[in-house]
Formats: C-alpha cells, structure tokens, sequence
C-alpha cells in the first residue's frame, strides 16, 4: 500500500517527465509549433489526463517552458498555457467517458483562444475565424489523431506507466 508521501512523489515525478516530454517535442518540432498554422506534435500528450491527473499540471508547465523557450510574447505564454490547461483538466472530466471525447477539450480550447494570441499578441493580419480553422486542424492532427495513437500505445500499459490509476479510467 503506498503512503501519501509515496503518491505525492509519484504524481510529482510523472507531471514533470510529462513537463520535459511536452517542452523536448515542441522544440524538436518547433517549426511547425507557432503560428497562425501550426502542428504542436507536443499537444498529443493532452490525451495523458485519461490516465493520470499527473498529465493536468504536466502539459500546462510543459506548454508554459515552451513558450517561455521559444521567446513568445507574454500575453501567448499566459493565454497559450491558458488554453492548454483548459483543455488539460476537461479531458481529465472525460476520462471515463469515450476515447475518442478525450481529444475535443485541448481542440475547442486552443481553436477558440490561440487565434485571439496571434492576433492581438503577433498581429496576425488573417481574420480570427480563418485562424479558428487552421489552428483547430492542427489539434485536431497532434490531438485527435496523434494523441489517440498515443492513447491506443499507453492503454495496454496503463497499470505499468501510471501505476496509481484505479481502473479503466
């Protein structure tokens, strides 16, 4: 049986794995990671709150670190992180629900509040629904598509990987 102290180490040390995963693949993939058309492949791993409640402050620091890395403007770390963590926290509501309602909260969030970034952050001249279109597409790749490959990968190995989940969650 593990003791408090036990599951607090645990569930620190998996949001911060989670953090250094999320910050390695969004500069590895830091083209394709800003802009009014941008593929995060470091969002997929907002599919992570199905397993852990680790994943919720994991993506939302590891988003936080890569935008600070990257040298985005402030109001991009703030709303940026912002969006992630919204979308962090209903997939962890969801969690008992279908897999494939997982990906929609990260998808909604970033959809609805990066064009807003880019425009009065960046100065994005394209219109706030076209970027709604183009940032909404590239979550749907690196959440709905990358993160339930993700999702089918880990779940066979969800007791091994997050060892603190309590059934099919």
């Amino acid at each position: 049986m593990k003791t408090h102290q036990q599951s607090k180490v645990l569930f620190t040390a998996q949001a911060a794995m989670i953090a250094a995963i999320y910050v390695v693949l969004t500069i590895v993939g830091a083209s394709f990671a800003f802009g009014p058309v941008q593929v995060r492949f470091s969002e997929a791993l907002t599919i992570l709150p199905v397993f852990t409640p680790a994943a919720v402050p994991g993506v939302f620091l590891g988003c936080l670190i890569s935008n600070i890395a990257a040298g985005a403007l402030l109001p991009d770390i703030i709303f940026g992180s912002l969006a992630t963590l919204i979308g962090a926290v209903f997939t962890w509501m969801l969690r008992r629900h279908s897999r494939f309602l997982a990906p929609l909260p990260p998808i909604l969030a970033n959809a609805l509040i990066v064009p807003f970034v880019l425009r009065y952050a960046y100065m994005e001249p394209l219109p706030i629904p076209f970027m709604m279109l183009t940032v909404g597409i590239g979550e749907i790749i690196s959440c709905g598509v990358l993160g339930l490959l993700l999702h089918a990968a880990l779940d066979k190995y969800r007791f091994i990987l997050f060892p603190a989940s309590t059934g099919k969650q």
